[in-house]
């Protein structure tokens, strides 16, 4: 493996005053090496990471990071800028920029390489060095950590041989005197933490904030922190004696803790990464205070993976779209396997398969109808669980495992009851409640041990049951019937108005939160198909085709308003949206938010609402060119998704062309110019 940084990653006077341009600059040295194929898309994915939380670091630090499959190899670039830029830390901007770029699949090795740097950032003098320093090769020299090269001339150390001789002996005498101070280190009054800490690419906050947490344990004296850092790309479980014997727990995180009921039973403080990077000796002064007042955890832990009092303050809005998108992000893989053999038996077997005797009765090997039947078959045992999974791993997303059990419980019964999609949401919802409320019940500690086995699997499914049964699952179901009555009774207007709606949502966010809400509407549908809820899922499918198809057509009718690597990416975009991937779409709304989305929205709506005026149906949860043999209409469909992407085509084309031109080369460039000279990607993002 070649080098991670070397003087040409290196840049001692950005110049950049912004994070993103910063990120650019930095980026572009990267595909001047080699190190990085896509600039847009690597630039997109460096976005997306600092969406999740801002990567600025007390003491005048930025890290802007991520992992991407745009990047060849494990790559560092640093640039020192001289007016500071914001990168949201809170002491202010960061002069200090490392760009940290790793592949997506990015194994063992590569992160601990990584890992190294952000622990010497945790190191004064270090910081103190790059500030200072006037050579890139020797700042490249010293972020590897290289040894200086001057050594002591040969001709010396013969003549200072036999010095060492003597100092050996001297050495010597001294030793007694460590050996007794050593001795009163050994009592163990020291107080002992285990932690864990992890961020959402496991790159840099992972192991800055367990260097920063043993550090401030050294500087105490009296503590002792042993660190579990759960990196994307796996962690190493700390020994089970070492969580016996320690007398609190720090959680510094920003996903969930993987298997968190080995700490129950602990003095614990639960916060996001970064508290554990720039308030160590805070927090492990609340471990204290909290182990002094004998306050511990029962169950797997009194707070959950998003239930915490993280630095970024989620609220509960914040923290209900979590879990329920935990349940949907579950659920989508039955989905799409249950839906998809469904719908080739339906494809193979024609609308009355659904009404064909077990295949484990009756099957006849040579016979099309029996394939058909036992393809619909599986399907609808996989498709069963939909409800139940999107419960259960709600429940999931609020307690960690011990939601797991009365979530599939109250998800089965919202089945039962035919509460269906909207029954499984509420039970998700109740038994993680319900969990939650459990493990804040301060037990006795004989009870411990059987709380996450026992008790809580016992009482919470109890709990979930009375209530899914006898007190709000026929008002749900009620729910239920009326707003399939709703959708089988969408007429005209009606029916245009939802398709509208259901397609601005598809193409807002292309493949975010808002777009899996429309998709995991359309798809609870399915759960009990009816003509209302097939003509729904058709919309949401073919809408979600439009950004990437638009964008693929506008690079290629008006490549000029577009960078190199833009028309590179249409492309692609081709493939991607005819097998309805939206996402295709983000590397040109990354670039140019303000003209592609709307743009996106637009022909989304017009698609939406011309598959339901068309009266187009689709019984498979997914859309794409393969699955047109399952739809109803299918012409009329195609005509819905090629009006939308017209419209997107014409309105970025239009938005793209009212440009101002730039001072250098202009927005709109022609050929390859605004990619060679970097103008381009820079206006829409100040835009």
């Amino acid at each position: 493996m070649s080098e991670m940084i070397t003087a040409d990653l290196v840049d001692l006077d950005l110049s950049a005053d912004t994070k993103e341009a910063a990120a650019r600059a930095l980026a572009e040295r990267m595909i001047a090496q080699g190190r990085v194929t896509d600039l847009d898309g690597f630039l997109a994915d460096v976005a997306a990471r600092e969406a999740q939380m801002p990567t600025g670091l007390d003491g005048g630090i930025g890290i802007p990071h991520c992992r991407s499959e745009h990047v060849t190899e494990p790559t560092l670039a640093f640039g020192r800028s001289a007016v500071g830029i914001d990168f949201g830390a809170p002491d202010g901007p960061a002069d200090l920029i490392f760009l940290i770029a790793a592949p997506a699949g990015a194994d063992d090795a590569h992160l601990t390489i990584l890992s190294s740097l952000a622990r010497q950032l945790m190191d004064e003098d270090f910081k103190a060095a790059l500030r200072t320093a006037t050579d890139a090769g020797a700042t490249a020299a010293l972020i590897r950590g290289d040894e200086p090269e001057p050594t002591p001339e040969p001709t010396t150390e013969p003549e200072s041989t036999p010095e060492p001789t003597t100092e050996p002996e001297s050495t010597t005498e001294p030793e007694p005197r460590p050996e007794p101070e050593t001795a009163p280190a050994a009592p163990a009054a020291k107080f002992k933490i285990v932690a864990v800490t992890s961020c959402p690419t496991g790159i840099a906050h992972t192991y800055m904030a367990a260097e920063s947490l043993e550090k401030a344990g050294r500087d105490a004296g009296d503590v002792e922190v042993l660190v579990e850092t759960q990196g994307s790309a796996g962690f190493t479980r700390l020994a089970p004696e070492a969580i016996a014997g320690a007398d609190g727990v720090i959680f510094a995180h920003d996903v969930p803790v993987r298997e968190k009921d080995r700490f129950a039973g602990k003095p614990t403080v639960d916060v996001g990464v970064k508290a554990g990077i720039n308030r160590p000796a805070e927090l492990i002064g609340e471990v204290r205070e909290k182990a002094a007042r004998g306050e511990t955890t029962s169950g797997a832990a009194s707070t959950t993976p998003v239930d915490r009092a993280g630095d970024a303050g989620d609220g509960y809005g914040t923290k209900l779209r979590k879990w329920l998108m935990s349940g949907v992000s579950y659920m989508v893989p039955f989905v799409a396997a249950g839906g998809l053999l469904i719908a080739l038996g339906f494809a193979i077997g024609g609308y009355t398969i659904n009404k064909a005797p077990s295949v484990a009765e009756h099957f006849v090997w040579t016979q099309t109808d029996s394939w058909a039947a036992l393809l619909f078959q599986v399907g609808s045992v996989a498709f069963a669980f939909l409800v139940p999974v999107l419960a259960g791993f709600i429940a999931y997303g609020m307690a960690d495992r011990p939601g797991l059990v009365p979530g599939f419980v109250g998800g089965s019964i919202a089945l039962t009851i035919n509460a269906g999609f909207l029954g499984g949401l509420a039970a998700g919802l109740i038994a993680g409640g319900v969990v939650m409320a459990i493990q804040k019940v301060n037990v006795p500690p004989v009870l411990r041990g059987i709380m996450p086995v026992v008790v809580i699997p016992l009482i919470s499914s109890a709990v979930v049951g009375f209530l899914m049964f006898l007190v709000i699952g026929k008002p749900i179901a009620s729910l239920q019937r009326a707003l399939t009555d709703w959708l089988n009774s969408l007429s005209g207007a009606n029916a245009i108005i939802l398709g509208i709606i259901l397609g601005l949502m598809m193409c807002f966010d292309l493949g975010g939160p808002l777009n899996k809400v429309a998709y995991a509407f359309a798809v609870g549908g399915l759960a009990n198909p009816t003509e209302g809820s097939l003509k729904v899922m058709a919309a949401v499918m073919a809408a979600g085709m439009v950004p990437p198809l638009a964008m693929a057509l506008a690079t290629t009718v008006r490549g000029r308003l577009f960078t190199k690597t833009e028309r590179e990416n249409g492309k692609a975009a081709w493939v991607l949206g005819a097998s309805f991937i939206t996402e295709g779409a983000i590397p040109f709304a990354a670039a140019d938010p303000l003209r592609v989305i709307p743009a996106s929205m637009a022909g989304g709506a017009v698609t939406g609402a011309l598959s339901m005026a068309f009266g187009c149906t689709l019984r498979a949860p997914h859309g794409g060119i393969f699955v047109v043999p399952l739809i109803g209409n299918p012409f009329l469909y195609l005509i819905a998704i090629a009006a939308g992407v017209c419209v997107s085509t014409a309105l970025v084309v239009i938005l793209k062309g009212m440009r101002k031109p730039a001072p250098q080369g202009g927005a709109d460039g022609a050929g390859d110019a605004p990619a060679q000279k970097g103008q381009e990607p820079k206006i829409p993002v100040a835009a």
